[in-house]
Parts: structure tokens; sequence; C-alpha cells
């Protein structure tokens, strides 16, 4: 499905083209608005040594670049992109959320490299077997706001459970429990059929719904990410994606804290 709603430069984000890139910026932040990986992560590939300026290895996080410096990352330079993407994918099962694998696992943004010449990156993720959407973009800002823990933005599930879900479970875990020294709680749960559930979080602990169902002695059978804050993934099919629209954008960001 080919990019539609962003050929041209927004100002969705508050930040329509690279102005926000002063004469100095942090190199985390500058590898992001280059669409290289989100800040968090842009720091972990600097700590690495896989980024040189003007042809020297910084590993400093505090190292402050401007557009004359020449940037390169794993030796390839990168350089600021005028287009912000705000995508949409419908991740299928077997699919990793990272920029790459040394595992050689098929990888998300994958899906995404025939439709955009911009490099894009996930906000959030979802683990390999899981299902559903998936944010991308090349937008460091948004990604910053949506990820950031204070975001606060809700995410619901449909999970397919191997065991019965009894009402009683389901309120235990919009409660909250403990597994592994490590406090899980739902903003909502509640049993579609003896063995279907929907999940409302706001959390982003690694694989928390299925860490709360085991706990319960309950196997996952399928899980599908089916929104975003007030993002739907409604009819798109898996391994499909769309540009979000300006509405959805401005609304996401709207509902960050």
């Amino acid at each position: 499905m080919p990019a539609s709603d962003f050929k041209k430069k927004t100002d969705i984000s508050g930040s329509s083209d690279n102005s926000e890139i002063n004469e100095k910026t942090r190199l985390q932040a500058y590898l992001a608005h280059c669409g290289v990986a989100s800040r968090r992560a842009s720091e972990q590939i600097i700590l690495d040594g896989r980024v040189t300026v003007n042809g020297n290895v910084v590993t400093e996080l505090g190292t402050k670049v401007c557009k004359e410096d020449k940037v390169c990352v794993d030796g390839k330079a990168i350089h600021l992109e005028a287009r912000k993407c705000y995508v949409l994918l419908n991740k299928p099962a077997g699919y990793v959320c990272s920029s790459s694998d040394e595992k050689g696992r098929q990888v998300a943004a994958d899906l995404l490299r025939g439709s955009y010449k911009e490099r894009l990156y996930n906000v959030g993720r979802l683990d390999m077997y899981s299902k559903g959407m998936i944010l991308f973009t090349n937008d460091g800002d948004f990604a910053a706001k949506l990820s950031h823990p204070s975001s606060q933005i809700e995410k619901e599930y449909i999970v397919e459970t191997s065991q019965d879900v009894s009402p009683e479970t389901a309120a235990a875990l919009e409660h909250g429990i403990r597994a592994d020294n490590v406090f899980y709680k739902c903003v909502r749960c509640e049993v579609l059929k003896p063995r279907k559930i929907k999940i409302i979080l706001i959390e982003g602990k690694n694989r928390e719904i299925r860490k709360m169902l085991e706990s319960q002695n309950i196997g996952t059978r399928s899980l599908v990410r089916v929104r975003i804050g007030n993002v739907n993934l409604d009819d798109l099919r898996p391994g499909e994606h769309r540009d979000l629209t300006e509405k959805e954008v401005k609304g996401l960001l709207a509902l960050c804290h």
C-alpha cells in the first residue's frame, strides 16, 4: 500500500521541517531526526562505537553536531530527511521489531522498504510472536513523546488463550498482580469468550500480557494489538501498512501527558 498522506513536509508534530536542528544538536537527537532510530536506540548505537563525526568515532552521548558535520553510522553517511513519515503497520507473527537482527530473523521494517525511501524506525515494540499495530516514523520528537513513560497512551489487545479466563481472573489482572517480582496491572480486562479476552494497557513492560496470564497458569495462543490511543487497526490486513492521517497524528500527540 503506497504512502499517500504525507508527500510533502507537514506541520503535524510541531516541527514541519528540520529547523529544530539548531547550530548544535545532541548527536542522539540528530540521528533520530535523520531516521536512524529512536533517540533511546540511537544512544546505544553511539555507545557501541558505530557513529563517526567528521571521520572520528564518537561514543560520548553529550556530543553536539550541526548540519555541516559529516555524520556516519556503520560507515554510511546519514542526512536530515525533509519529509516526516508516520506509518501504521499490521505486523504479522514471525517478525521482530528492530532495525536489524543478528539472528537473521525477519524484521518488521522490511515490510515498508518498498514504499518509503526514508529510514523509518518503530515506535514501541511487539514481540516476535505477537501481531497487530506497530507505528513507524522518522520524526524523533514524535517517537520520543509517544515512547515516554508518562505518555499514558492506551494500547488495546485481543488475546486468545489456551485455558478459560474467568471473570475473577480478569478482575485480578485489573487489580494488579506480581510475577517474578514485577508488578503488572491492566486498565481493563474484558472476557469476550471463555478463551478470548480484550486487554487495555498503558504500560509497556516486556511481554507484559503473556507474563500476566502465565502467572495465572493461562497460556497465550494469539495476541493482536488492535488500537493505540485514537488509532485503530480496523480492516488493515497482516503485512499491510498505511500512512496515519493528520488527525490521527495530532490526536496521538494530544494524548501524551
